[in-house]
Parts: structure tokens; C-alpha cells; sequence
């Protein structure tokens, strides 16, 4: 019956039992059936194994311990209980099963109950009282990390040593093992400290939790100092330092494993794909890439997903569509990982289609898979798919994970509906880090300073830290609202009390502070004393808020660095060509338009989009090619008298042509967003706000045109443009005509 445990386990057992039951004369001795019992269960052949054991007429402890190992393995803790409760003896094999019973399905807190009961049962067998043995100990070990019980693990590890079973490896990993979850580093390097004959499980143990608890020099040196090592302390090394942050050295690893000849599997790849994905090493990634195909890896699903998300990181979204669509196989982590990349690379309609493919095969959403997909709704802006997932996630039971909710606040706040997203977050039962700045951000972009700084202050006094995300959201809200000293506490704050290092984002949000209230000596000053030069988007804020004050000294030293920071960025020639139009410096703008055309610098076009029964409707200016395109200039042209009927006086500044004042206000009056609007009074039901997006800032006269419209229409309308959210509303625009 030895054989039995292998492969063909169960076809054998069946024909052994038949030639023992051809053979023998007589009922087979109970030896004889124990074994065959246990062959049945290590076979996995359970209702056989019972059928067995009921026909047996004295069964003994050994039959009784091998149903009940069979029961615990299987997680049929009823019937385990059940065996358990009618044996007339017991021993510790009988204590080892039912407690390893209880871990095995998830109930450590039922194993400790099952230990104690040991411990004061006056069990003998063979004239001996029944004792824990290392295996029991070991489970016990096991038991107590699971439930995170310090105390019970001081317990079990002080009568471990009253065992006389200190010195057992066996034991001894899973007390490193154990302490080390609990957070008692010290009391796991003592004890590994303390064992004799270590071998390489326990080093393995060692090296895990010292780098679970991020001591990266002391879990190096543990491993520089095994003699020899498996591939299983090489990953977990690989594995450690990807997980704290040291994603170079993890690759520098992962090279010298490759030269010793180590055998690499998916749990290797897994971990070396994750670092090139945290460092944007698109040449490393395609070399391990090369290295799976070699390996016969790059069909395994868990290669396959870490593949797809170490293209994705590295911005290479072709590459990682490539490789999903080879997979033969795909899991919800596959699914997830290729939407989590579509949104990343700004690829929110190809998130929401793969995960329509995704329901199509048959797949069910998980929490993160549904809330990847709304965040990527809310990037689009797109409020009614985003809806139709809020749905979904109530259907389904998902609504109250903390990943769908979070996805939800943000999906309202960008969408503009910051009272649809604040009543969401007030229905969360717990709020985390993401919940609080995804309400912040919302708020900020609304420009409701007050409302942004006081949502702030609670999240601190909640005890919630904040990160350099958060940080963001309210130095934009200050800078939106005029707010520099508060503003520049909170920068200061930042760093003192919360220890975050200030990124290029923060910088902007300073500069922009400084520029839009009009302190451009200040933001000058700001910029010289920065650890480093602002990034594009930095020296366009500057420079932007120079063209709006009329500062051209200013305004060409930012325009100067904003063309060596990034030469084909075109914010530097239409700023400053918008600079030179309003003092009537035409040959100026000229010229800077020459210099675009020679070094072959384009200006992004402005467009404008809304959504209408589940299609975008897309305008640029002048925009004639819609097929209502003869009703939308009408609505315009009725709505342009009344807003002069109503005291509107179109503002051309920001027309940069040497043409006639009449012209000017003509190129005005189609700009896309005014058509945008126009086809959203004649289609979008009254009683439903009008959404439009924009890729550029909304223009002075539009802002102010939009304003009208919302008062003579009595309409709400929110338009959402490359800066900021704005809800026009009865003449009245919530920035506060700061933005």
C-alpha cells in the first residue's frame, strides 16, 4: 500500500483491497485495513475511506487517528468534531489532527481551545499520560501567529522550551516565524540566535521577517552568511527588497541568482517583474521577458499578469495588451492587472471595454477589479458609466469595500457632483487615507477652499496622516482661493510635521499660489531658492499668470527656461505671444510664430466634448461638421443677443490675430465649449445639469459668457477644463472667477 500515496494512489488501494479480499478466508486482520484506510484517504478517496472504516468491526486508535487526519485535511470540521468527541481514547496524533483541522480552515482561535483541552485532559494511553509533541507544539506555534496573540505565543514558546523541544528546528522556524508577524523582531532574532543546526528553512524564516519588518542590512547579512542557500532564499530576498522600496538592488540580486545557475520560477519572475514595473526599466523588463520564453514561464498566468503589469508601469500599454492577448489563460488578476494598466496609461475607454470583456467570459469582478474600472469612469469624467458601476457594485454586495467606495467619492468628485461624492463618504463605516484626500481633492478642484481646509483639519484630528497627494489637493484649493499665508503654513507643515519631501507637484501648486494672487517677485524668489528647477508645467504657471498682470520681464525669463526645460512645449510661444497681442506687438507674435513653425512646435487644438445617451459629441471652433450643426448655431446666435440684452461684453484679449475688433468677437462667439453648451441646451433634459469637458483652460470671455448662459437658461452647467471644476449656476460660477 506504499504505493498508494502516489499518483495513482486511489486505483491502486481499490486493487489491493480487492486481492485482499479474494484471498483472505476470513474478515482481514485490523492491521491490515488501517492501512488501507490511510491509503484511501492520502489518496484523496475520503468516502471510501469511511465506507471502510464503518465496515470494520474493532477499529483501534491508529483507524480512529487516520479517519480523523483524513477529516481534518479535507476542512470537514463537523464530522472531525464529531469523530473526535466519540473516540474512547485518545493520543497526541488525535490532538495534532484536530488542531491542524482547526488552522487549516481558518479557526486558530478553535486550535488554542483544542491545545487547552489537551493540557488539563488526564488522557493515558499505554499507561502514559498523552504529551504535546513537536508536531503539536508546531501547530500551536501556528495557531498563536495567526490570531496575533503575543501573549499565547510566549506561552506556547515557554513551554516549547519546558518540552525539552528548544532545539528543534522544527519548531524553532515557526517561533522565528511567529514573532516576527507579531512585530517582536528581537525575540525572533534571539531565537534564531539561540538554535543549533540551523538549516536553510530556518535562514529563509530569518531573512523574512527581517525584512518584513524592514530591516534590509540585517536580513543582507543573515543571507551573505548561508552557505548554502535554495531558490527560495534567493526570491525571498528578490521578493524583500522590492517590497521596501530597494527595486535596483533586488535586480542586482536577481542577476547574481541567474549566474549561480539557480532555478527560477513564477514566484522569482513575479517579484523581479514588480521591480522593473517601480522603476520604469523597460530594458530590464524585456530581458526577463526573453527570459520566460526561454524558461517555458511566459504562459504561466502569474508571469503572464506580472508581465502585463510591468509593461503597463513602464508605459509601454502596447506591449502589456500584447502579452494579455496571448495568454491562454486569464484569471481576475489577469483581467485586473491589463485594466489597472489601461487606466494608468490614461486609456480609460479600453479599461471600461476590457472589463465589459471580462463579464462577457464569465469572469465576477472583485472589489479592486470594480474599483479600478470606476477610477478609470473618473479620469473620463464619464458620470453615467461611472453610475452604471455604482450600480453594479450594489448589486453585487461590492458597494461596501473600502476600494469601491473610495473609486465611487473620487468618480463623483471629478465628475463635479461633490454632494453626490461627500454623501457617499459620510455612508462609509471607515475612512482610510485614500477615502479623506479623494473628498479633499474633490473639494479643492471645486475651489471651496474653506470647505477643502476644514475636511483637512478633521482628517487630522481623526489621526488619519495625510500624504504628499492630499497635501496637493489643499495647497491648490489655497492657491484657487487667494489664500497665500495659509497656503504657505501648510507647504511648511508638509515637511516639518509630516516629514514629506515636497515633489515637483507641490512646487507648482507654490508657484501658482504666488502667481495668481498676483506676487510674481515672490514666486521669482520662491523659484531661485527651490532645491531644483520647476518642471514644464511649473515655469507655464509662472508664465501664465505673467500674461495675465502684463510682467514681460517676468514672463520672459519663465518662458525662457520653460523652452530649456522642454523645447516642443508650445505654453512658452502662446503665452507669450498672447503677452505681446494684448500690447498690440503684432510683429512680435509674428516672429514667435515663425519659431513654432521652424522648430515644428504644435499647438494642442482646444476642444470641448459632452455625452449624450452614451455617445461623446465632440466640438472644436467654428466647428461645422456635427450633423446638428445648423440648430447649434442658431441656439447660439439667440443666445448671444440675450446675453447682450443681459449686460455681456465679450472680452478679445485673449484673441491673438491682427484682425478687427468684429472679428475677434465673431471667433469668440464658436468657441467649443459655447457649442458644447448650446447642443446641451437643445438635447440634455431640463431637469439634468450640463457636463462638459474641455483639454485646455477655459478662455476669460467663455468663462464669463457661461455665466450668462446659466442665468438666462436657468441651467446648471459644469465644465470641467484642464485646471479645475466649475459649476455655473444663476450667473454665479463656484471658483469665484479665480481660476
Amino acid at each position: 500500500t506504499a504505493a498508494a500515496a502516489g499518483r495513482d494512489g486511489a486505483r491502486v488501494s481499490g486493487a489491493v483491497h480487492c486481492l485482499v479480499l479474494r484471498t483472505l478466508p476470513q474478515l482481514p486482520p485490523t492491521y491490515l485495513l488501517n492501512h488501507l484506510l490511510a491509503a484511501y484517504a492520502r489518496s484523496g478517496r475520503l468516502p471510501l475511506a469511511r465506507r471502510l472504516f464503518d465496515a470494520m468491526p474493532d477499529p483501534n486508535l491508529f483507524t480512529r487517528n487516520a479517519l480523523l487526519s483524513a477529516l481534518a485535511r479535507a476542512r470537514l470540521l463537523p464530522d472531525m468534531e464529531r469523530l473526535f468527541a466519540s473516540m474512547p481514547e485518545r493520543d497526541a496524533v488525535s490532538y495534532n489532527a484536530l488542531i491542524a483541522g482547526f488552522s487549516g480552515a481558518g479557526a486558530p482561535a478553535r486550535a488554542a481551545r483544542a491545545y487547552q483541552v489537551l493540557l488539563r485532559e488526564e488522557a493515558v494511553v499505554d499507561g502514559a499520560r498523552v504529551r504535546p509533541s513537536r508536531i503539536t507544539m508546531s501547530g500551536m506555534v501556528m495557531a498563536a501567529s495567526a490570531l496575533g496573540d503575543r501573549s499565547l505565543g510566549r506561552q506556547v514558546h515557554c513551554q516549547i522550551l519546558r518540552l525539552g523541544f528548544g532545539a528543534y528546528a522544527f519548531t524553532g522556524s515557526p517561533l522565528v516565524d511567529m514573532y516576527a508577524k507579531m512585530g517582536l523582531i528581537g525575540d525572533a532574532k534571539r531565537v534564531f540566535d539561540e538554535m543549533e543546526g540551523k538549516n536553510v528553512v530556518m535562514y529563509n524564516t530569518m531573512i523574512t521577517g527581517l525584512l518584513r519588518c524592514k530591516m534590509v542590512e540585517e536580513a543582507r547579512g543573515v543571507f551573505e552568511a548561508m552557505v548554502d542557500r535554495d531558490s527560495i532564499t534567493w526570491t525571498t530576498m528578490v521578493t524583500g527588497l522590492t517590497q521596501n522600496g530597494l527595486q535596483s538592488e533586488a535586480l542586482d540580486v536577481f542577476r547574481r541568482m541567474s549566474a549561480e545557475g539557480v532555478g527560477i520560477d513564477q514566484y522569482t519572475f513575479g517579484s523581479i517583474l514588480t521591480a522593473c514595473g517601480a522603476l520604469a526599466a523597460s530594458e530590464e523588463g524585456k530581458q526577463i521577458h526573453a527570459y520566460t520564453i526561454r524558461t517555458l514561464y511566459d504562459d504561466n498566468i502569474f508571469v503572464g499578469s506580472a508581465l502585463v503589469d510591468m509593461y503597463s508601469k513602464c508605459r509601454s500599454i502596447r506591449s502589456a495588451e500584447a502579452v494579455f492577448r496571448r495568454m491562454t489563460c486569464k484569471n481576475i488578476i489577469s483581467w485586473t492587472a491589463m485594466i489597472v494598466g489601461y487606466g494608468q496609461n490614461g486609456c480609460g475607454e479600453e479599461a471600461v471595454r476590457v472589463f465589459s470583456e471580462m463579464q462577457r467570459d464569465g469572469i465576477k469582478p472583485d472589489d479592486f477589479t470594480l474599483g479600478s474600472v470606476i477610477s478609470s469612469c473618473a479620469n473620463l469624467a464619464s458620470l453615467e458609466e461611472g453610475a452604471q458601476f455604482h450600480c453594479m457594485a450594489l448589486v453585487s454586495g461590492l458597494r461596501p469595500y473600502i476600494t469601491v467606495s473610495n473609486a465611487l467619492v473620487t468618480l463623483y468628485g471629478k465628475c463635479g457632483s461633490i454632494e453626490d461624492a461627500h454623501r457617499l463618504f459620510d455612508e462609509m463605516p471607515f475612512h482610510d487615507q485614500v477615502s479623506w484626500t479623494a473628498l479633499v481633492s474633490g473639494y479643492a478642484q471645486f475651489g471651496k477652499a474653506k470647505e477643502t481646509m476644514d475636511l483637512f483639519e478633521k482628517m487630522l484630528l481623526k489621526g488619519v496622516k495625510p500624504d504628499g497627494v492630499t497635501f496637493i489637493g489643499v495647497l491648490s484649493a489655497c492657491s484657487r482661493s487667494g489664500l497665500v499665508e495659509k497656503g504657505r503654513s501648510y507647504f511648511h507643515s508638509m515637511q516639518k510635521d509630516h516629514g514629506i519631501v515636497p515633489l515637483d507637484d507641490h512646487y507648482t501648486c507654490m508657484i501658482d499660489l504666488y502667481s495668481r494672487s498676483g506676487r510674481l517677485k515672490e514666486a521669482e524668489e520662491f523659484i531661485r531658492q527651490m532645491p531644483r528647477c520647476p518642471d514644464a508645467i511649473g515655469w507655464a504657471t509662472l508664465l501664465s499668470a505673467c500674461r495675465l498682470r502684463g510682467d514681460m520681464d517676468i514672463g520672459k525669463w519663465a518662458a525662457e527656461n520653460l523652452l530649456k526645460t522642454d523645447p516642443q512645449n508650445p505654453a512658452s510661444y502662446v503665452l507669450l505671444c498672447s503677452m505681446h497681442a494684448s500690447k498690440g506687438e503684432w510683429s512680435e507674435v509674428a516672429q514667435l510664430r515663425r519659431g513654432m513653425r521652424d522648430r515644428q512646435v504644435k499647438k494642442e487644438p482646444g476642444c470641448s466634448w459632452i455625452k449624450y445617451k452614451n455617445k461623446v459629441h465632440i466640438f472644436s471652433a467654428d466647428d461645422q461638421s456635427h450633423p446638428f450643426s445648423g440648430t447649434i448655431y442658431e441656439k447660439l446666435q439667440w443666445l448671444n443677443s440675450k446675453m447682450l440684452e443681459e449686460g455681456y461684453k465679450p472680452d478679445v484679449s485673449s484673441v491673438l490675430h491682427d484682425v478687427a475688433d468684429a472679428e475677434k468677437v465673431h471667433m469668440l462667439s464658436n468657441h467649443s465649449e459655447k457649442l458644447a453648451i448650446a447642443f446641451g441646451l437643445i438635447f440634455v433634459p431640463e431637469e439634468m445639469p450640463i457636463r462638459v469637458v474641455k483639454n485646455l483652460r477655459v478662455c476669460v470671455d467663455c468663462h464669463n459668457a457661461t455665466k450668462f448662459i446659466s442665468k438666462i437658461t436657468g441651467r446648471d452647467i459644469l465644465v470641467r477644463d484642464a485646471v479645475r471644476f466649475h459649476k455655473f449656476s444663476n450667473g454665479i460660477c463656484s471658483c469665484g472667477d479665480f481660476w
